[in-house]
């Protein structure tokens, strides 16, 4: 097997339908699956996979989160290639043949990421290439400067948008709505992190990939619409508004500085940050029905898990 596929949705029966037609639809000469980790999908999602989709490799589970929920796919998974994908995108009928012929390319890419645009808009998702969150990163984004100088290296190396998309180059980290990446990657540096419930993930994963010596890839010649928004569940009005996914948005924050950055600043520097990060929370909580774009750039998926 060349290429697994392992998605992980709830209750999102016809975007479902929609990713993996797009998948079986590849125009490709490698071999491919989709594995699929259901949240315990009361929408019919279970059903439609069992008549339209048997060949499916299925999970049925429960709610264990973003991580979690794709580490029991890949643990079943085939593939010399594991691909994280979203529920809530279409490949393209390329994507399979592009992204593969790319990696079996560049022995020293351990991570990849395609061009995901989208569906709404038009427009590049800017979770696809991100920089890693360092205190300055973050502070230049959440701060406002980076919407500012959306050109400056400086002010705005979360999303990059200083690069053209249309270039292929290195990165930090990509988004886990299409996160290519070895096998071999895994079997050295383990799998996802589910500490990490449903935010950081994949930062996290790109950054160990990193350490390790493996290069992360934009690879922008095949595109991936992404329905982003669409799974999120998000509410109009805070009488039904899930506090979680605002909550487990600013805890990754705390959770990947502790891991990865909290030994290279003083001990006080580790109070400032987590003071800002727990202000910022009460802030969005006390004044926003939904938090937008999160640590990931992504909408979170599981906005309505109890």
């Amino acid at each position: 097997m060349d290429i697994s596929f392992i998605i992980t949705p709830w209750n999102c029966k016809d975007l479902l339908e929609a990713t993996l037609k797009s998948i079986y639809n590849s125009e490709t000469k490698f071999q491919y699956e989709a594995v699929v980790y259901d949240h315990g999908s009361t929408d019919g999602s279970l059903e439609m996979l069992e008549t339209q989709f048997p060949q499916v490799k299925l999970i049925r589970g429960g709610d264990v989160g973003f991580a979690a929920a794709n580490n029991e796919g890949i643990k079943i998974s085939s593939g010399r290639y594991v691909t994280l994908l979203n529920a809530d995108t279409e490949i393209s009928k390329d994507t399979v043949e592009t992204m593969v012929n790319f990696m079996d390319s560049r022995a020293d890419v351990g991570v990849s990421t395609g061009k995901l645009v989208l569906a709404v808009s038009g427009k590049l998702d800017p979770a696809c290439r991100r920089g890693f969150p360092t205190p300055w990163v973050s502070f230049a984004r959440f701060s406002g400067l980076a919407k500012l100088f959306p050109k400056s290296k400086l002010f705005n190396r979360y999303n990059m948008s200083y690069l053209s998309e249309d270039d292929e180059y290195e990165l930090d980290s990509c988004s886990g709505a299409f996160l290519m990446m070895r096998r071999e990657v895994l079997d050295k540096i383990g799998l996802l992190d589910d500490t990490f419930y449903m935010y950081g993930e994949d930062i996290d994963l790109c950054f160990r990939a990193k350490a390790a010596g493996w290069k992360v890839y934009y690879y922008p010649r095949t595109v991936i619409l992404h329905y982003k928004g669409y799974l999120s569940g998000k509410s109009k009005t805070k009488k039904t508004h899930n506090p979680r996914p605002t909550w487990e948005f600013h805890r990754a924050m705390v959770l990947f500085y502790d891991k990865h950055y909290k030994n290279q600043y003083p001990h006080m520097f580790r109070f400032v940050i987590k003071l800002g990060v727990w202000l910022r929370y009460l802030m969005v909580s006390r004044f926003k029905t939904y938090p937008g774009a999160n640590f990931n750039g992504d909408p979170n998926p599981y906005s309505n898990t109890k």
